[in-house]
């Protein structure tokens, strides 16, 4: 005991549809693997195409046809 864990696996499983992206940018947002000002342009990005919940997804979501298809 006394070490700390730097990395741990996750496995995020689910239907189409369901979150899985969401979840887990918002988990990386939430844990510092990345800033507020990125996920504010992310919300920006994502209101101006009509996806305004999409923000956290856009985290993992990296190339513009992922973020299109939707």
């Amino acid at each position: 005991m006394g070490k700390e864990k730097l990395h741990i696996n996750i496995v995020v499983i689910g239907h189409v549809d369901s979150g899985k992206s969401t979840t887990t940018g918002h988990l990386i947002y939430k844990c510092g693997g990345i800033d507020k000002r990125t996920i504010e342009k992310f919300e920006k990005e994502a209101a101006e195409m009509g996806k305004g919940s999409f923000k956290y997804a856009w985290v993992l979501d990296k190339l513009k046809a992922e973020r299109e298809r939707a």
